[in-house]
């Protein structure tokens, strides 16, 4: 069962990762095409675990927008992975909003279990040597300055 977590969340701040190594992620993107964590070795990534029941993850993806426009043409990429849903379902939430970041699909939830997600929504933060940096479950305000400054701060470390 995958537990949701409310707005007591939102104002809270990135926990750094310790939690081991970094699972593999390889998922195909709504169009089909694989995407590889490997592949983005140099480029701090935000990894989100999202559903379109969870409320907090439906509201936390403007957020998510807002910080990918803010760091546009910096080494950085956000990769939402939806749960277990229909591609139908997927794509008629996404219409309803204006995102333009990668969306994969983890239709077994098997990635979401080799990541440990125990709640959605969950994220992480890797960095451009691909290994997890920060995580955080629940509801996350991303365009926060203190997280816009972490992961400004990332990018330097490649």
């Amino acid at each position: 069962m995958v537990l949701t977590l409310g707005r007591a969340a939102f104002a809270a701040e990135l926990q750094p990762w310790k939690g081991g190594a970094t699972p593999l992620l390889e998922l195909k993107d709504l169009s089909g095409q694989t995407h590889r964590l490997i592949d983005y070795r140099g480029k701090v990534v935000l990894i989100n675990f999202w559903a379109t029941w969870c409320e907090p993850c439906r509201d936390e993806m403007p957020s998510m927008q807002r910080l990918k426009n803010k760091l546009a043409g910096k080494p950085f990429v956000v990769l939402a992975v939806n749960i277990g849903e229909f591609e139908a379902r997927i794509e008629d939430f996404l219409r309803t909003l204006s995102l333009d970041f990668t969306v994969l699909r983890d239709h077994s939830s098997a990635t979401m279990k080799a990541w440990r997600v125990k709640g959605l929504p969950a994220s992480f933060v890797i960095g451009p040597d691909g290994r997890i940096r920060y995580s955080f479950t629940g509801e996350f305000d991303w365009t926060d300055d203190k997280v816009v400054k972490a992961l400004t701060d990332l990018m330097r470390s490649r």
